[in-house]
């Protein structure tokens, strides 16, 4: 076990250095895996949205010459931190990725991990270890937070993201402590990113920055530009400044070791939907509801939902009128459930949503945010959410409470089904051998470099 003797930062940074995982249990690494595997397949899935063609030609016009790391499945080529730049802004552009400790995790650690494994030529096994490692690290500061980064403002993906693609890095490129330390605090104060722009390009923006910022860090403390040693526990520091209340947890020690993994406790959550997390409970009961009682749209007078109050601050958008919009909207949740049955990728476009009845669906949904007990697996989120859809008739359907989500971590999708997802999101890249890939990242712990993940 690591103490916080000397401080918050340099025990994270101790525990960087030399995590001393000891055997990973096996159901660590097939959770890792499944990260892999659904960060690619969304990455695959997202490369042609316009966000990831702006940043590719972002990064195109600085003339960098450098060509350490795959872009997007592809033959083409960037720089690490680029590569995670467009990768990770690619996987969360259609907000399909995974989902755990207030975030989005794998978005932003597996493109950093990938980038700088294959320019370090690599092997999985190095790719897992690096991604537990800025989990554990992402989990520690999650953990010392009380309250909902969302209702300050925070995107948790950008915020804790970058400390944890930092760690990840660090790791990979074995950085002595001291430059460890400097990394962490460097990381701190690139970390950012607004609620206010979900719903915009610049939410998956958050993920690509957040995987580039964390390997910037690590480079720059290489270079030997410094950062403050308690930039993470500082009164004026990283956790104080985000804290929504100034609750913020930066004093007790640093638990980590071989036995307390965060990933087994907290897990993966990987979605059926690629629209907002924080409607995905709601999604669930509205299809159970409309197909076991052969609902249709024009029949309900209305549908009330009771959600938490970070989930309603961050489904912002109420009447919206693009693709993008809807992601963060609960109205067009309930409303493409009752007329499509669906919340899939071809009912989040810009037509659909437009649609007549779509948007008639949309005016007979009420939300009410409910700020009482909140989840312990997800502190984000309410205990329970609850619908009630009254109809012309007179009935009224009622879901009970809903726990979790189909796929939570608490409720897994099948290997068949995540299998599934990945052929879905894939489906039109012909040119990857998407099957090669798949068996390759299932297989990542054996693969003996990471280079190899996308060869023909």
């Amino acid at each position: 076990m690591i103490a916080a003797m000397t401080g918050l930062t340099h025990s994270l940074a101790q525990f960087v250095h030399s995590p001393n995982f000891g055997a990973l249990p096996q159901k660590a690494v097939e959770i890792a895996q499944s990260g892999f595997i659904d960060t690619i397949a969304t990455m695959i899935a997202g490369r042609h949205e316009p966000v990831v063609a702006i940043v590719q030609r972002f990064v195109a016009a600085r003339g960098a010459t450098a060509a350490d790391a795959s872009l997007l499945g592809g033959t083409a080529r960037a720089a690490s931190a680029d590569a995670a730049l467009i990768n990770a802004t690619a996987g969360h552009a259609l907000d399909f990725d995974d989902v755990a400790m207030g975030g989005h995790p794998s978005t932003v650690l597996v493109p950093t991990v990938l980038a700088e494994s294959e320019a370090l030529g690599l092997s999985g096994s190095h790719a897992l270890n690096a991604y537990l490692v800025g989990y554990q690290v992402w989990s520690e500061l999650f953990r010392r937070e009380p309250d909902a980064y969302h209702l300050k403002g925070w995107h948790p993906t950008a915020v804790l993201g970058t400390i944890g693609a930092a760690a990840a890095a660090a790791h990979l490129r074995k950085l002595p402590v001291d430059q460890v330390q400097h990394a962490l605090a460097l990381a701190a104060s690139f970390a950012a990113g607004l609620v206010a722009n979900f719903g915009t390009m610049t939410k998956p923006l958050h993920a690509g920055r957040a995987a580039a910022a964390g390997i910037e860090a690590v480079r720059l403390a290489q270079a030997g530009l410094t950062a403050s040693p308690d930039a993470l526990e500082h009164h004026a520091g990283y956790l104080a400044a985000l804290s929504p209340q100034g609750r913020a947890d930066r004093q007790s020690p640093v638990q980590i070791d071989s036995g307390s993994l965060a990933i087994l406790d907290t897990g993966l959550s990987i979605k059926k939907y690629p629209i907002c997390y924080a409607t995905h409970r709601v999604i669930d009961a509205v299809i159970d509801l409309a197909t076991t009682h052969q609902l249709q749209a024009e029949s309900v007078r209305e549908v009330r939902a009771w959600i938490g109050a970070a989930q309603a601050s961050m489904l912002r958008n109420h009447r919206p009128v693009t693709g993008l919009e809807a992601k963060f909207s609960l109205e067009f949740a309930v409303a493409s459930s009752l007329v499509a049955r669906s919340v899939g990728l071809a009912e989040l476009t810009d037509n659909f949503v437009n649609r007549e009845a779509v948007q008639q669906a949309m005016t007979r949904v009420t939300i009410h945010a409910v700020d009482g007990e909140r989840c312990p697996h997800e502190p984000v989120f309410a205990l329970h959410d609850r619908i009630e859809i009254e109809l012309h008739d007179g009935r009224v359907l009622n879901s009970g409470n809903l726990r979790f989500a189909r796929g939570n971590a608490m409720l897994p999708l099948k290997p068949a089904d995540l299998r599934a997802k990945f052929l879905d999101c894939t489906r039109e890249a012909t040119d990857i051998d998407t099957l090669a890939v798949f068996d390759r990242l299932n297989q990542l712990r054996d693969l003996p470099q990471v280079s190899q993940l996308f060869r023909s």
